[in-house]
């Protein structure tokens, strides 16, 4: 099934499109942002290529879900969820351009990758993995519902938490 849209309040998720690439390359190099992303911030031309296998290989296989995330028109980041084995689950990411921070829109858009996990998917359980020095993730996270499952210690020495929600019972 391919990548549906997606409509929260204020942001429209919707599959990339090609003119993506400049927006996608800008959020995915920036420190501030990349900073608790997998190894930190990609090079342009790593985050130009990680673009590229969005349509070569995720989308081209229908591997998992993957989203630009719009707001009133303009690219304000990335979203997806996807089964990984670091957490035997399906686990969401996603990452705001900084323009976006601060006005509650990490929360919202947080919150639509759960729904979509649960109503669409039908999962009994979403994961998130946060740097443990990721403070603002790992608060809204909180006011989300996940909880402390167990923590990972990378190889450079940091730790990341592994998060979960369950779905309510009906």
């Amino acid at each position: 099934m391919p990548t549906p849209v997606l409509h929260t309040e204020r942001l429209l998720l919707e599959p990339y499109r090609p003119d993506d690439a400049e927006d996608s390359i800008a959020l995915l190099t920036d420190p501030e942002v990349g900073r608790f992303m997998g190894d930190g911030p990609l090079s342009a031309e790593e985050a130009g290529a990680l673009f590229g296998r969005v349509f070569t290989k995720v989308y081209a296989n229908d591997l998992f879900d993957v989203w630009a995330v719009r707001r009133d028109g303009r690219y304000v980041g990335h979203a997806e969820i996807k089964r990984t084995e670091q957490v035997d689950g399906h686990e969401i990411i996603y990452a705001l351009a900084k323009a976006a921070w601060g006005d509650g829109l990490g929360t919202e858009l947080a919150r639509a990758l759960v729904r979509y996990g649960f109503d669409t998917l039908g999962l009994p359980r979403v994961y998130a993995t946060v740097a443990d020095a990721n403070h603002a993730s790992l608060a809204l996270l909180g006011k989300l519902g996940f909880v402390h499952e167990r923590d990972i210690a990378e190889d450079d020495g940091s730790v990341s938490r592994v998060l979960v929600v369950d779905r309510a019972p009906a």
